[in-house]
């Protein structure tokens, strides 16, 4: 019973197949996924899977990359579906240094106005981090993010941005990265996190994991991202299984 806590099903990608694909994750062992709506358009085609499939869960937010398209109707309405029995996290939100399609002060008011939100809301947060560890922590510190907690997504920090991310009450999540035979960071971050704070998750259609990589990522992957942190963490798969499942039905307050 695996659990891809972060994947984008509703991407064009899957458009010709997206029953068939999570069919194969069913069959994989994933039976609880989330999915991610992250601005204008994604949102709504998020809430439509959840709304359609018992085990698909929905995360929603403003990606820092569309923060320049963030409307102040757009926060009301993340507020207004955070009412929804299905959507379990504000997300994914935080900062992405680099694409440069927002401005960094732009990025920041935006990360910051939904950390606010998900405190008021007591929802937990998903974070996006690119290239901007630093900030990503600073912000997290200054607006008290350990009051709504949440995932730090397919982490791809050092194990000192990991410590600190630990310490905000943070889990710490890993995709397909963690296949890849040159990964040595992301690693050497899960062989260090305490087996009770850390997640797993595809970011499907991205970041593919071994030996697929370079071709479209699916949900059912995730089942190798699980095998490769059994491998690192010294357990199985089952015990991965088991222990990630628990881990994200606390993360998002599922159960």
């Amino acid at each position: 019973m695996l659990f891809d806590t972060h994947t984008h099903l509703d991407a064009e990608q899957f458009d010709e197949d997206r029953e068939e694909v999570i069919a194969r994750a069913l069959e994989q062992g994933v039976t609880q996924m989330i999915n991610i709506g992250f601005n204008r358009e994604t949102i709504p085609t998020t809430m439509k899977l959840a709304e359609s499939y018992d085990f698909i869960y929905a995360a929603v937010g403003w990606h820092p990359q569309d923060a320049i398209t963030m409307q102040p109707g757009d926060l009301e309405w993340i507020e207004k579906l955070c009412a929804h029995e299905k959507v379990v996290a504000i997300g994914e939100i935080g900062l992405d240094y680099y694409w440069d399609t927002s401005p960094k002060d732009v990025q920041h008011r935006v990360f910051r106005e939904q950390i606010r939100l998900a405190k008021r809301l007591n929802m937990p947060i998903v974070i996006h981090n690119r290239d901007a560890h630093e900030d990503v922590v600073r912000i997290l510190r200054e607006e008290h993010a350990e009051e709504c907690g949440g995932v730090m997504h397919c982490f791809s920090g050092s194990w000192e941005i990991a410590k600190q991310c630990l310490d905000l009450g943070f889990y710490i999540s890993f995709g397909g990265p963690l296949t890849f035979k040159n990964a040595r960071v992301p690693k050497e971050v899960l062989a260090n996190v305490p087996n009770d704070r850390f997640l797993i998750e595809t970011d499907s259609p991205y970041l593919t994991p071994h030996p697929y990589r370079g071709k479209r990522n699916e949900t059912g992957y995730v089942r190798l991202v699980a095998e490769a942190a059994a491998e690192i963490k010294g357990l199985n798969l089952e015990e991965v299984a088991k222990i990630t499942m628990k881990n994200a039905q606390a993360c998002f307050r599922l159960g």
